[in-house]
Protein backbone atom coordinates (compact mmCIF):
# COMPACT_ATOMS: atom_id res chain seq x y z
CA UNK A 1 0.00 0.00 0.00
CA UNK A 2 2.83 2.40 0.87
CA UNK A 3 4.43 1.74 -2.53
CA UNK A 4 1.29 2.71 -4.45
CA UNK A 5 1.97 6.49 -4.52
CA UNK A 6 5.48 5.88 -5.84
CA UNK A 7 4.17 3.61 -8.60
CA UNK A 8 1.60 6.22 -9.62
CA UNK A 9 4.23 8.98 -9.57
CA UNK A 10 6.25 7.00 -12.12
CA UNK A 11 3.50 7.45 -14.74
CA UNK A 12 4.98 10.80 -15.78
CA UNK A 13 7.64 13.25 -14.58
CA UNK A 14 6.40 14.83 -11.36
CA UNK A 15 7.42 16.15 -7.96
CA UNK A 16 9.21 12.89 -7.07
CA UNK A 17 11.56 13.34 -10.05
CA UNK A 18 13.04 16.81 -9.38
CA UNK A 19 15.14 18.64 -11.94
CA UNK A 20 16.02 21.70 -9.85
CA UNK A 21 16.93 22.80 -6.31
CA UNK A 22 13.42 23.97 -5.36
CA UNK A 23 11.77 20.72 -6.45
CA UNK A 24 14.49 18.73 -4.66
CA UNK A 25 13.79 20.64 -1.45
CA UNK A 26 10.04 20.06 -1.89
CA UNK A 27 10.64 16.33 -2.24
CA UNK A 28 12.82 16.31 0.88
CA UNK A 29 10.06 18.00 2.87
CA UNK A 30 7.55 15.44 1.58
CA UNK A 31 9.75 12.49 2.57
CA UNK A 32 10.72 14.00 5.94
CA UNK A 33 7.07 14.65 6.78
CA UNK A 34 6.09 11.13 5.78
CA UNK A 35 8.82 9.59 7.96
CA UNK A 36 7.82 11.76 10.94
CA UNK A 37 4.16 10.77 10.58
CA UNK A 38 5.15 7.10 10.37
CA UNK A 39 6.16 7.40 14.04
CA UNK A 40 2.41 7.38 14.76
CA UNK A 41 1.01 5.49 11.80
CA UNK A 42 3.43 2.54 12.01
CA UNK A 43 3.00 1.73 15.73
CA UNK A 44 -0.76 2.30 15.50
CA UNK A 45 -1.13 -0.24 12.69
CA UNK A 46 1.09 -2.76 14.49
CA UNK A 47 -0.72 -2.23 17.82
CA UNK A 48 -4.10 -2.71 16.17
CA UNK A 49 -3.03 -6.03 14.67
CA UNK A 50 -1.34 -7.13 17.89
CA UNK A 51 -4.36 -6.29 20.07
CA UNK A 52 -6.75 -8.04 17.69
CA UNK A 53 -4.60 -11.17 17.77
CA UNK A 54 -3.84 -11.22 21.50
CA UNK A 55 -7.37 -10.50 22.71
CA UNK A 56 -8.99 -13.02 20.41
CA UNK A 57 -11.75 -15.12 21.95
CA UNK A 58 -9.67 -18.32 21.83
CA UNK A 59 -6.73 -16.92 23.88
CA UNK A 60 -7.20 -17.90 27.56
CA UNK A 61 -3.99 -16.03 28.58
CA UNK A 62 -5.36 -12.61 27.60
CA UNK A 63 -6.03 -10.54 30.72
CA UNK A 64 -9.26 -8.56 30.45
CA UNK A 65 -10.01 -5.65 32.77
CA UNK A 66 -13.62 -4.58 32.16
CA UNK A 67 -13.47 -2.01 34.98
CA UNK A 68 -10.25 -0.34 33.79
CA UNK A 69 -10.63 3.46 33.58
CA UNK A 70 -7.29 5.30 33.72
CA UNK A 71 -3.52 4.85 33.49
CA UNK A 72 -1.12 7.78 33.77
CA UNK A 73 1.61 5.90 31.92
CA UNK A 74 -0.66 5.09 28.99
CA UNK A 75 -1.89 8.68 28.86
CA UNK A 76 1.73 9.93 28.81
CA UNK A 77 2.65 7.69 25.89
CA UNK A 78 -0.51 8.27 23.86
CA UNK A 79 -0.22 12.07 24.17
CA UNK A 80 3.55 12.58 24.15
CA UNK A 81 4.20 10.87 20.82
CA UNK A 82 1.54 12.86 18.86
CA UNK A 83 2.72 16.12 20.47
CA UNK A 84 6.32 15.40 19.47
CA UNK A 85 5.17 14.52 15.97
CA UNK A 86 3.19 17.75 15.61
CA UNK A 87 6.18 19.73 16.90
CA UNK A 88 8.54 18.13 14.39
CA UNK A 89 6.08 18.56 11.51
CA UNK A 90 5.53 22.19 12.49
CA UNK A 91 9.29 22.77 12.50
CA UNK A 92 9.70 21.21 9.07
CA UNK A 93 6.82 23.30 7.68
CA UNK A 94 8.09 26.50 9.30
CA UNK A 95 11.64 26.18 8.04
CA UNK A 96 10.59 24.92 4.62
CA UNK A 97 8.01 27.67 4.04
CA UNK A 98 10.62 30.35 4.70
CA UNK A 99 13.46 28.70 2.82
CA UNK A 100 11.23 28.00 -0.20
CA UNK A 101 9.38 31.31 -0.28
CA UNK A 102 8.52 31.67 -4.00
CA UNK A 103 9.59 35.33 -4.00
CA UNK A 104 12.97 34.60 -2.35
CA UNK A 105 15.84 34.78 -4.90
CA UNK A 106 17.89 31.63 -5.32
CA UNK A 107 21.53 31.78 -4.26
CA UNK A 108 23.73 31.85 -7.36
CA UNK A 109 26.76 33.65 -8.76
CA UNK A 110 24.85 34.05 -12.03
CA UNK A 111 22.20 36.79 -12.30
CA UNK A 112 18.66 35.49 -12.70
CA UNK A 113 16.96 35.46 -16.09
CA UNK A 114 13.84 37.63 -16.10
CA UNK A 115 10.70 36.03 -17.55
CA UNK A 116 7.23 37.58 -17.49
CA UNK A 117 4.33 35.12 -17.65
CA UNK A 118 0.79 35.94 -18.73
CA UNK A 119 -1.99 33.36 -18.33
CA UNK A 120 -4.45 33.60 -21.22
CA UNK A 121 -7.55 31.68 -22.38
CA UNK A 122 -6.21 28.99 -22.95
CA UNK A 123 -2.50 29.41 -23.48
CA UNK A 124 0.63 30.79 -21.85
CA UNK A 125 2.59 33.86 -22.94
CA UNK A 126 6.25 34.15 -21.93
CA UNK A 127 7.94 37.53 -22.34
CA UNK A 128 11.72 37.97 -22.03
CA UNK A 129 12.00 41.73 -21.30
CA UNK A 130 15.80 41.90 -21.39
CA UNK A 131 16.01 39.95 -24.66
CA UNK A 132 12.96 41.70 -26.20
CA UNK A 133 11.48 38.41 -27.44
CA UNK A 134 8.47 36.33 -26.42
CA UNK A 135 7.00 32.87 -26.92
CA UNK A 136 3.63 31.16 -26.61
CA UNK A 137 3.20 27.72 -25.01
CA UNK A 138 6.96 27.15 -25.03
CA UNK A 139 9.31 28.20 -22.21
CA UNK A 140 13.02 28.28 -22.95
CA UNK A 141 15.43 28.71 -20.02
CA UNK A 142 19.18 28.31 -19.50
CA UNK A 143 20.18 25.35 -17.33
CA UNK A 144 22.12 26.13 -14.17
CA UNK A 145 20.89 29.73 -14.04
CA UNK A 146 18.12 31.02 -11.74
CA UNK A 147 14.96 32.24 -13.43
CA UNK A 148 12.85 34.99 -11.87
CA UNK A 149 9.25 34.79 -13.02
CA UNK A 150 6.74 37.60 -12.74
CA UNK A 151 3.27 36.20 -13.29
CA UNK A 152 -0.19 37.60 -13.91
CA UNK A 153 -3.44 36.58 -15.55
CA UNK A 154 -5.15 38.34 -18.43
CA UNK A 155 -8.44 36.69 -17.56
CA UNK A 156 -9.67 34.44 -14.74
CA UNK A 157 -7.61 33.17 -11.83
CA UNK A 158 -5.18 30.44 -12.85
CA UNK A 159 -2.10 28.61 -11.59
CA UNK A 160 1.39 28.00 -12.98
CA UNK A 161 3.22 24.76 -12.24
CA UNK A 162 6.30 22.99 -13.55
CA UNK A 163 6.28 19.81 -11.41
CA UNK A 164 9.97 18.95 -11.86
CA UNK A 165 11.06 22.48 -10.93
CA UNK A 166 8.64 22.96 -8.01
CA UNK A 167 6.48 25.64 -6.35
CA UNK A 168 3.06 25.99 -7.98
CA UNK A 169 1.80 29.57 -7.80
CA UNK A 170 -1.47 31.29 -8.63
CA UNK A 171 -1.90 34.02 -11.22
CA UNK A 172 -4.56 36.72 -10.83
CA UNK A 173 -5.62 39.63 -12.96
CA UNK A 174 -4.38 43.00 -11.70
CA UNK A 175 -1.67 41.37 -9.58
CA UNK A 176 1.93 40.31 -10.18
CA UNK A 177 3.24 37.22 -8.37
CA UNK A 178 6.94 36.38 -8.06
CA UNK A 179 8.52 32.96 -8.41
CA UNK A 180 12.15 31.83 -8.52
CA UNK A 181 13.10 28.48 -10.05
CA UNK A 182 16.12 26.80 -11.63
CA UNK A 183 16.81 23.77 -13.81
CA UNK A 184 19.98 21.94 -12.82
CA UNK A 185 20.81 20.50 -16.23
CA UNK A 186 19.63 20.59 -19.86
CA UNK A 187 16.48 18.64 -20.61
CA UNK A 188 12.86 18.66 -21.64
CA UNK A 189 10.29 19.36 -18.94
CA UNK A 190 6.54 19.90 -18.82
CA UNK A 191 4.42 22.69 -17.35
CA UNK A 192 0.67 23.03 -16.89
CA UNK A 193 -2.25 24.89 -15.39
CA UNK A 194 -3.62 23.30 -12.22
CA UNK A 195 -6.63 25.57 -11.69
CA UNK A 196 -9.85 25.04 -13.67
CA UNK A 197 -10.38 27.97 -16.04
CA UNK A 198 -12.98 26.87 -18.57
CA UNK A 199 -13.30 24.77 -21.72
CA UNK A 200 -9.61 24.72 -22.65
CA UNK A 201 -8.27 23.95 -19.17
CA UNK A 202 -7.28 20.35 -19.92
CA UNK A 203 -5.13 21.43 -22.88
CA UNK A 204 -3.53 24.41 -21.18
CA UNK A 205 0.00 23.12 -20.82
CA UNK A 206 3.39 24.07 -22.22
CA UNK A 207 6.78 22.61 -22.98
CA UNK A 208 9.90 23.65 -21.07
CA UNK A 209 13.34 23.39 -22.64
CA UNK A 210 16.35 23.81 -20.35
CA UNK A 211 19.33 24.62 -22.58
CA UNK A 212 23.03 25.20 -22.17
CA UNK A 213 23.90 28.90 -21.92
CA UNK A 214 25.27 28.88 -25.45
CA UNK A 215 22.23 27.14 -26.89
CA UNK A 216 19.91 29.57 -25.10
CA UNK A 217 21.80 32.54 -26.58
CA UNK A 218 21.49 30.96 -30.03
CA UNK A 219 17.75 30.48 -29.53
CA UNK A 220 17.36 34.16 -28.64
CA UNK A 221 19.29 35.23 -31.74
CA UNK A 222 17.30 32.89 -33.98
CA UNK A 223 14.02 34.13 -32.48
CA UNK A 224 14.93 37.75 -33.22
CA UNK A 225 15.27 36.98 -36.93
CA UNK A 226 11.77 35.72 -37.62
CA UNK A 227 8.18 35.98 -36.41
CA UNK A 228 5.63 38.68 -35.60
CA UNK A 229 6.00 41.63 -33.23
CA UNK A 230 4.32 41.58 -29.80
CA UNK A 231 2.67 44.89 -28.99
CA UNK A 232 -0.72 46.02 -27.72
CA UNK A 233 -2.42 45.28 -31.04
CA UNK A 234 -0.99 41.78 -31.50
CA UNK A 235 -1.58 41.04 -27.82
CA UNK A 236 -5.27 41.90 -28.24
CA UNK A 237 -5.45 39.31 -31.03
CA UNK A 238 -3.51 36.75 -28.99
CA UNK A 239 -5.77 37.18 -25.95
CA UNK A 240 -8.80 35.90 -27.87
CA UNK A 241 -9.93 32.50 -26.64
CA UNK A 242 -8.35 29.52 -28.39
CA UNK A 243 -7.45 25.93 -27.57
CA UNK A 244 -4.43 23.79 -28.45
CA UNK A 245 -2.35 26.61 -29.90
CA UNK A 246 0.91 25.41 -31.39
CA UNK A 247 4.04 27.02 -29.88
CA UNK A 248 5.39 30.06 -31.71
CA UNK A 249 7.60 33.05 -30.97
CA UNK A 250 7.67 36.84 -31.34
CA UNK A 251 10.86 38.36 -32.75
CA UNK A 252 10.29 41.60 -30.85
CA UNK A 253 8.31 42.24 -27.68
CA UNK A 254 7.28 45.47 -26.01
CA UNK A 255 9.12 45.43 -22.62
CA UNK A 256 6.33 47.58 -21.08
CA UNK A 257 3.52 45.27 -22.15
CA UNK A 258 3.53 43.19 -18.97
CA UNK A 259 3.26 46.21 -16.67
CA UNK A 260 0.37 47.52 -18.77
CA UNK A 261 -1.43 44.19 -18.39
CA UNK A 262 -0.90 44.15 -14.61
CA UNK A 263 -2.01 47.76 -14.15
CA UNK A 264 -5.02 46.99 -16.41
CA UNK A 265 -4.07 49.80 -18.75
CA UNK A 266 -4.82 47.02 -21.23
CA UNK A 267 -8.33 45.81 -20.21
CA UNK A 268 -8.58 42.18 -19.07
CA UNK A 269 -10.15 39.57 -21.31
CA UNK A 270 -13.81 38.73 -20.60
CA UNK A 271 -12.95 35.18 -19.56
CA UNK A 272 -14.91 31.97 -20.21
CA UNK A 273 -18.65 32.42 -20.57
CA UNK A 274 -20.36 29.94 -18.24
CA UNK A 275 -23.94 29.20 -19.29
CA UNK A 276 -24.94 27.71 -15.95
CA UNK A 277 -23.58 30.39 -13.66
CA UNK A 278 -20.74 28.11 -12.57
CA UNK A 279 -17.26 29.00 -11.37
CA UNK A 280 -15.95 30.00 -14.80
CA UNK A 281 -18.90 32.26 -15.48
CA UNK A 282 -18.68 33.84 -12.03
CA UNK A 283 -14.97 34.50 -12.43
CA UNK A 284 -15.60 35.98 -15.86
CA UNK A 285 -18.10 38.40 -14.37
CA UNK A 286 -15.66 39.29 -11.62
CA UNK A 287 -12.96 39.93 -14.24
CA UNK A 288 -15.22 42.23 -16.22
CA UNK A 289 -16.15 44.13 -13.07
CA UNK A 290 -12.48 44.47 -12.16
CA UNK A 291 -11.79 45.90 -15.61
CA UNK A 292 -14.40 48.61 -15.12
CA UNK A 293 -13.06 49.44 -11.67
CA UNK A 294 -9.49 49.56 -12.98
CA UNK A 295 -10.34 52.36 -15.40
CA UNK A 296 -11.05 54.65 -12.46
CA UNK A 297 -8.55 53.26 -9.97
CA UNK A 298 -5.39 51.48 -11.26
CA UNK A 299 -4.50 48.24 -9.48
CA UNK A 300 -1.33 47.95 -7.43
CA UNK A 301 0.77 44.83 -8.17
CA UNK A 302 0.99 42.53 -5.19
CA UNK A 303 3.53 39.97 -4.10
CA UNK A 304 3.21 36.24 -4.92
CA UNK A 305 1.57 33.78 -2.59
CA UNK A 306 2.58 30.29 -1.48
Amino acid sequence: MLAAPFALAACQPAVLDPAGPVASANRSILFDSMLIMMAIVGPTILATLAFAWWFRASNPRALRLPDFAYSGRIELVTWAIPLLTITLLGGVAWVGSHELDPAKPLESKTPALEVQVVSLDWKWLFIYPDQHVASVNQLMIPAGQPVHFQLTSASVMDSFFIPQLGSMIYTMNGMAANLNLQADKPGTLWGLSTHYSGDGFSDKHFGVQALDAGDFAQWVEATRKDGPVLNAASYAELSKQSINDRPFTYRDADPELFSRIVSQDIPPAPGPKGSGGGQAGQEAGAGAAAAQTARAEPAVPAAGEH
